[in-house]
C-alpha cells in the first residue's frame, strides 16, 4: 500500500471525476493503446479495473482526509499497462496537490 498526502482534501466523487476524465485519454497518448479502464466508486473508495484483459481491481484508492491509500494489486505488479498506470496516477496526484506539493508516508 502506499499513502500520499495531497494537502488537500477531495471526496470521493471530485477524485472519481477527475480519474474518469483523465486517466483513460492519457493512457490513450501513452501507449497508444484503444485499452479503456473502468473507474468506478464502490462503497466510497475509487476502483479503477479492465475486465476484460485483468482479473479483479488493479488500484484501489480510498480517501481518508487529506490523504490517499492506494492498494495496488499485486498480481499485475509487473505489467507495463498497470505500470503506465500508476505512473498516470502518481502525475494526476501532483497536480490534485498543485503547490503543496505531495507526500509519500508510507510506501510497501
Amino acid at each position: 500500500m502506499k499513502i500520499i498526502n495531497i494537502n488537500k482534501t477531495i471526496t470521493s466523487q471530485e477524485l472519481l471525476d477527475y480519474l474518469t476524465q483523465k486517466v483513460n485519454p492519457l493512457f490513450h497518448q501513452h501507449r497508444q493503446s484503444d485499452l479503456n479502464f473502468k473507474i468506478e466508486n464502490i462503497d466510497g473508495a475509487i476502483e479503477i479495473s479492465q475486465p476484460e484483459k485483468y482479473e479483479g481491481v488493479l488500484f484501489r484508492i480510498v480517501i481518508r482526509g487529506k490523504e490517499l491509500l492506494i492498494t495496488r494489486s499485486e498480481h499485475y505488479v509487473d505489467d507495463v499497462n498497470s505500470l503506465t498506470v500508476e505512473s498516470i496516477l502518481n502525475s494526476l496526484f501532483e497536480d490534485l496537490a498543485g503547490n503543496s506539493g505531495v507526500k509519500i508516508t508510507l510506501e510497501g
